[in-house]
């Protein structure tokens, strides 16, 4: 099942991988470094500006109506254009940013899980920041604080978002994925792809299935 409408995806009751990061930060809780809110507030305006500018009112700088702080919006644009940038010498992203659908969510109804042989199903959702109908695959935007390519590939594990994009896929039953990733540090565009059964994707996989597995149990 496909859906467009963002703001019912948030009301749903299937399980998404941000409900498998909140029970992992239960279960092994870890020192937070930085400010996560501001962090996240971040990566949102980010997000809007690239996949959802119906939201953005682009002379006043307002987001959902709300006025974000000059500094902010700067640092955003700045990396919105960095973005924008490389897909002048990008076709895919190029392809990407011209047809992708955004922030398409899905629904898995009985998704079944295979844990060391017990079997047993959760109902599943995701949420695409682009996806591409006619190719059966989509891909993930992110802001990183990453400034080098091996910084970038250790946020990939650091931050499971080598789970989050074997989650999708699997939900999608896609064989590919990307993340495309904008350095907060030097606006430097990194990207990742991602095949089934590559090293990513199966790392991921092994991260969810145990948490699926933990969400199950503690469900009953």
């Amino acid at each position: 099942m496909t859906t467009h409408n963002p703001d019912e995806y948030y009301n749903r009751s299937e399980v998404s991988n941000s409900d498998l990061t909140a029970l992992k930060e239960q279960l092994y809780p870890r020192p937070q470094y930085g400010d996560r809110e501001a962090a996240f507030y971040f990566g949102s305006i980010v997000d809007a500006l690239i996949t959802e500018p119906t939201r953005v009112d682009f002379i006043n700088k307002l987001v959902d109506g709300e006025p974000v702080d000059e500094e902010i919006w700067l640092h955003a644009r700045e990396m919105q254009r960095a973005l924008r940038a490389e897909a002048r010498h990008d076709p895919f992203l190029a392809k990407v940013l011209e047809i992708a659908d955004t922030q398409r969510f899905m629904v898995n109804k009985a998704q079944e899980f295979d844990n060391g042989g017990f079997c047993f199903t959760l109902d599943t959702r995701c949420k695409w920041d682009w996806w591409l109908q006619a190719a059966n695959f989509g891909g993930d935007l992110k802001t990183t604080a990453a400034a080098t390519d091996a910084e970038f590939n250790d946020a990939i594990d650091f931050f499971d978002w080598d789970r989050s994009r074997a989650w999708y896929m699997d939900i999608a039953h896609s064989d590919n994925d990307f993340i495309y990733a904008i350095s907060k540090q030097n606006n430097r565009v990194f990207k990742k792809f991602i095949k089934r059964g590559d090293d990513v994707y199966s790392r991921g996989r092994e991260k969810y299935e145990d948490l699926a597995y933990k969400y199950w149990c503690y469900s009953l």
